[in-house]
């Protein structure tokens, strides 16, 4: 591992600090970019103007026409928490501008796999709807699409995954990675597509005269579901996106969100009034995501959908269990799957470019947490396939991949399918995250091919793990009310939470946790002693190391004590 310090552009923390930001965070801020305050206005009135996403406008005619003449509109969402929280803002968003008749369905991942099929644009069908609208998929569902058509449906997509050569031919596509599309937000994640939409048909319908300025129906209370599919679904946190967490997190500390939400909290022992990113991203995301790995997404979406606060509840404590099912179930997993990779290269010697296994006990539902886990462990674009658990399905592979920066994994996947006609039957994802399904006979073509594709593309210097910091942490910024500030801004993917590094001395470290998982540390910095932890680390540090660390508090006692959690040190 290499640590890197971020550049710090010196004038543009000065000008952040003349304005009254305290000098560590205009330090931060200035590192990630951030040159004025104005970057930092969270206000609603700052967001992108809807009009800027090409298809909009389309879209909500469509809407607003169905709606006018009283016809059945029905959600094709996807079982990820982004795609749970986006048919939650759809079905919401839509019943509060008026819309009488509003259901959802969401596929099964075993059973229909990803994207609206034809058999699924069938069920629409069969459930007697009219306007089919897709929530974080659907730009690549031409098949889908054409039948929905085809069987007189209207068809609206929202999504926001690339597309491929050829885009479905429906009433309306809203999708800022489209062809021609220049919405400056290109991360803009399914359930933010979906909330913008929205903001287009109440336009839409205020210009028909169904209310005004004054009567309309407010949709910021939809923003804490807006902020929790954004930040669990790890797109890139560009301001549009933070401005929009931001305004979630701000609702959920005050108190403002839907019961599940609440619910998901007690569930999970975190405290909303709290709120952080990292409660998105490690606590509710990945209940609402077990879901849709282990049983059925339409546990997560009732429990974002319903008003009643014991429902709720009951609800979230399925999604607990669930989730408590999936971690023993990836453990497993986690483990046969580094043995697997292990066997890839000899002890001693780098792993190979890039990394795909198989194990006909693999779970499908898991393949991407697992594929993440050894993605982190090795610095290599991983992919790990389970065989699919579908019927007469069961010679297909269904494989999960992620990547490192500077490898497009979407992209290399398209290369391997080009260059080995019939080998991935099909593929679709981004540049750090996609999916395959490849036919078993074919598993080692195409572990061969992937391999090759990123001996092509990488090299040494991509290929060695990198850890940004922001430097030393001066002393007088140790301090629990800073740490806490630092909590409650927007930090995720693309804005990074802080990171500190610098040489430390090591007084004391002692492996802690059930069969000593953890490394304990007692270390002094700038000559006072400071605690720390080292989540997952078995062997011992020198007596002085570079450490890279995060800040956390640590009660005890009824006191609080800062406290350095280490994420790498420099070997």
């Amino acid at each position: 591992m290499k640590i890197i310090v971020r550049d710090i552009h010196p004038r543009a923390a000065w000008t952040l600090e003349q304005t009254g930001i305290h000098p560590l965070l205009a330090r931060l801020y200035a590192a990630r970019g951030v040159s004025s305050k104005e970057e930092l206005d969270d206000g609603l009135a700052h967001l992108l103007r809807p009009q800027q996403l090409r298809g909009i406008d389309s879209a909500a005619r469509v809407l607003a026409d169905a709606m006018a003449a009283g016809q059945r509109l029905l959600i094709v969402a996807d079982y990820d928490c982004d795609g749970a929280t986006a048919c939650a803002v759809a079905v919401r968003g839509l019943r509060l501008l008026g819309a009488a008749h509003v259901d959802y369905l969401v596929p099964d991942r075993v059973v229909d796999g990803y994207g609206l099929t034809p058999p699924i644009a069938r069920r629409v069908h069969e459930r007697g709807a009219d306007v089919l609208i897709t929530v974080d998929n659907g730009i690549a569902s031409c098949a889908g699409v054409a039948e929905a058509r085809a069987l007189g449906l209207a068809v609206v997509v929202t999504d926001h995954h690339l597309p491929g050569p050829e885009l479905p031919e429906a009433d309306a596509i809203v999708n800022p990675n489209q062809p021609g599309c220049t919405f400056e937000s290109k991360h803009m994640a399914g359930v933010g597509v979906m909330f913008y939409v929205l903001l287009a048909l109440r336009a839409e319908l205020r210009a028909r005269g169904v209310f005004d300025a004054a009567s309309q129906p407010r949709l910021e209370p939809l923003l804490p579901l807006v902020a929790l599919g954004t930040v669990a679904d790890v797109v890139r946190l560009d301001s549009n996106n933070r401005r929009l967490v931001a305004q979630g997190l701000k609702r959920i500390r005050a108190g403002q969100m839907q019961p599940g939400i609440r619910a998901l909290f007690a569930a999970a022992g975190r405290k909303p009034e709290v709120a952080t990113t990292f409660d998105f991203g490690f606590a509710l995301g990945p209940r609402i995501n077990a879901a849709g790995r282990l049983a059925d997404m339409t546990l997560g979406i009732e429990c974002l959908l319903t008003e009643d606060a014991s429902r709720a509840d009951e609800l979230a404590r399925q999604l607990d269990a669930i989730n408590r099912e999936r971690r023993e179930l990836e453990g497993g997993m986690r483990e046969q799957a580094l043995i697997l990779a292990e066997q890839l290269f000899e002890e001693g010697d780098a792993p190979p470019p890039a990394i795909s296994v198989f194990d006909a006990d693999f779970h499908e539902g898991v393949v991407g947490i697992v594929a993440s886990r050894l993605k982190d462990i090795h610095h290599r674009p991983t992919f790990v396939f389970a065989a699919s658990a579908a019927p007469g399905r069961e010679h297909e592979l269904k494989g999960s991949g992620r990547s490192i920066p500077g490898f497009h994994l979407r992209d290399a996947l398209d290369l391997v399918a080009k260059r080995h006609p019939g080998v991935i039957l099909k593929f679709g994802g981004h540049a750090m995250a996609a999916g395959c399904t490849v036919a078993e006979e074919h598993f080692e073509t195409f572990e061969r091919a992937f391999a090759e594709v990123a001996r092509e593309w990488l090299d040494a210097a991509t290929l060695t793990r990198r850890l940004e910091t922001d430097g030393p942490l001066a002393p007088e910024w140790r301090r629990p009310d800073l740490v806490d500030a630092l909590a409650r801004e927007v930090w995720g993917q693309g804005f990074a939470p802080p990171t500190f590094s610098e040489k430390l001395a090591v007084v004391n470290q002692r492996l802690v946790g059930d069969g000593g998982k953890h490394l304990s540390l007692k270390l002094l910095h700038h000559g006072q002693p400071v605690d720390g932890i080292w989540f997952g680390r078995t062997e011992l540090l020198p007596r002085e190391a570079l450490l890279a660390f995060r800040l956390d508090v640590n009660e005890w006692g009824g006191q609080r004590r800062v406290q350095f959690v280490v994420e790498g040190t420099e070997e």
